[in-house]
């Protein structure tokens, strides 16, 4: 005679547990794939394309600068200016290359970017004619991103001399310039005083090219 445990806590036998399937799984699995996929990968790139081409066309084109029908630069990205008929940017860690933004990361106490620091102020006093400790310092050290498009006022302020001198011009002409182009804190806020240095050296070709006898060379 046999007996059946029949009690409610009691655990059901072998031959009636349900057997485990994996169908619901995989497909979840897949759906949420598809998801990530078309959403994270196709619309939401696209969608942020639509709106910063819609709301912010020109940053969103890399703020390129054109003269002439032809792109000179960006005035997000610095660039080197070895003629002295032009305002000089800041050094450049990372040889003024958009693809390689980067700064020296070099602490303030590394000997050899005492000696780099001393040795771009001697090179700037003698090419603007004043004191080694006259040259503002971001002549002489580099931003964090490496290819910072301002300067300081000051910066540009030891410049004016060379430029004008080097240009044949009045030397207030070249001041209007700069003030011109000297761009106020963000919101009168962020930021401090600062001028776009491509800008700047534009507008002097622009002023060469209304009065011929100012000599002018394309950037």
């Amino acid at each position: 005679m046999s007996f059946h445990n029949t009690s409610p806590g009691a655990a059901p036998s072998a031959s009636h547990v349900p057997a485990v399937s994996d169908q619901g799984l995989l497909r979840g699995a897949l759906g949420l794939a598809i998801v990530c996929v078309l959403g994270f990968g196709v619309l939401y790139p696209l969608a942020g394309v639509g709106l910063g081409q819609a709301l912010f066309p020109h940053p969103a084109n890399g703020s390129l600068i054109e003269r002439d029908g032809q792109v000179v630069g960006s005035s997000l990205v610095a660039q080197p200016f070895a003629d002295d008929r032009y305002f000089q940017s800041r050094p450049s860690a990372a040889g003024f290359n958009a693809m390689a933004l980067s700064g020296s990361n070099q602490a303030r106490t590394n000997p050899d970017l005492r000696q780099r620091i001393e040795q771009a102020r001697v090179a700037v006093a003698i090419r603007e004619g004043v004191d080694p400790a006259a040259v503002p310092s971001d002549l002489v050290t580099q931003s964090g991103g490496g290819i910072d498009p301002h300067i300081s006022p000051e910066a540009a302020a030891i410049q004016i001399e060379r430029v004008a001198r080097a240009r044949g011009i009045d030397r207030k002409l070249v001041e209007g310039l700069v003030a011109r182009h000297t761009e106020q804190p963000q919101f009168g806020l962020l930021g401090k005083h600062r001028v776009q240095v491509l800008a700047l050296n534009l507008a002097l070709d622009a002023l060469a090219d209304a009065h011929p006898q100012a000599p002018s060379v394309k950037p």
